[in-house]
């Protein structure tokens, strides 16, 4: 049974029974004071009310070996938990928050340190970061320091809002959510993390000659570095709330044209749908064009992938880093 047929049964059963689904508080906190809080700081909208009402959320953690260890929701859930939270929960519907949505509802709040990003461990423990891209252990959880406003008496929050928010104080919290990352990111070795780094370090230099790396997303997709976005803007490039960034992004500069690589060690390939997307972001942007590479570790995970996918989209590359020395051009 899928998390969200598991909180409809559960919410059915407490509304046969005339119960309240969800309380009118989490640890002391009302969703009229989360909704005033958010409106001190420029970031009210009924979904983001929502969402950090859900991570309030003082009862059992919805991961199953976090709970048995005593963890509770609010020390981390996942997207899917939040928007499972708010849609069928919260407002009783039987379907969760949209996953697409989360640039909107729930981005706003790590831009300003509001949310931390934290990752459930193999020692289920959660940790600051999201150093495994796409896993199911990246999760969220609301800043100590915001949650103090939240708690705070009601003659007190206000100011402790308005000085939460200097920009002095927000790029300090940020600065240190982001070495607290990097701690973790360093920790974790991941296949994922492998297969980025051979991508860009081993099959751009030798069939992407003339292509200067420009973006690597070796995290959760969400973070673009100082460094970097100088960078994008450097060669020209504009970056949207809608933008799906790839893996690694290079150009060439003489050519002004793009290449993107998406490496694949669970999903992702660059099929149809990502290269028109990414074709009508490199024609936005002006370029001159843009290929694309999908990259696999070994032939055994390409196999696997394919023989049941089949999404290579048509006129772009596959690389396998088991046998560096080919590169396949996909055709129909």
């Amino acid at each position: 049974m899928s998390i969200e047929d598991d909180k409809i049964a559960l919410r059915d059963e407490v509304l046969a029974q005339g119960k309240q689904v969800v309380p009118d508080s989490y640890q002391g906190v009302t969703k009229q004071r989360v909704r005033n809080v958010l409106s001190k700081i420029d970031q009210s909208s009924d979904n983001k009310v929502d969402v950090i009402f859900a991570l309030l959320c003082d009862e059992p953690s919805w991961y199953k070996k976090a709970a048995k260890k005593g963890l509770e929701f609010c020390d981390g859930a996942s997207v899917a938990h939040i928007g499972t939270h708010v849609g069928i929960l919260q407002r009783e519907r039987n379907i969760k928050l949209d996953r697409e949505g989360r640039d909107y509802w729930l981005k706003p709040f790590w831009e300003i340190g509001a949310v931390e990003k934290v990752y459930l461990n193999s020692k289920t423990e959660f940790n600051p970061g999201h150093p495994v891209a796409k896993s199911a252990n990246s999760a969220y959880r609301i800043a100590p320091e915001f949650l103090k406003i939240l708690k705070a008496p009601e003659d007190e929050w206000q100011d402790l809002a308005e000085k939460w928010m200097q920009e002095d104080l927000k790029r300090e919290r940020l600065a240190v959510q982001a070495e607290q990352a990097r701690y973790t990111a360093e920790s974790v070795e991941t296949p994922h993390s492998r297969l980025i780094s051979v991508s860009h370090k081993v099959y751009a230099p030798r069939f992407l000659k003339g292509y200067d790396v420009i973006y690597v997303d070796d995290g959760d997709g969400d973070r673009i570095t100082e460094k970097e976005r100088q960078a994008l803007s450097e060669a020209g490039l504009e970056i949207t709330i809608n933008d799906s960034m790839p893996d690694v992004l290079l150009i060439n500069k003489e050519t002004d044209h793009l290449w993107v690589i998406e490496a694949v060690t669970s999903d992702g390939e660059v099929d149809i749908h990502k290269k028109e997307s990414l074709e009508a972001f490199a024609k936005r942007n002006g370029k001159s064009g843009v290929g694309f590479t999908t990259t696999y570790l070994t032939w055994k995970a390409a196999a696997a992938r394919q023989s049941s996918q089949k999404n290579l989209a048509d006129g772009t590359y596959l690389w396998i880093h088991e046998d560096p020395s080919r590169n396949f051009l996909i055709r129909q």
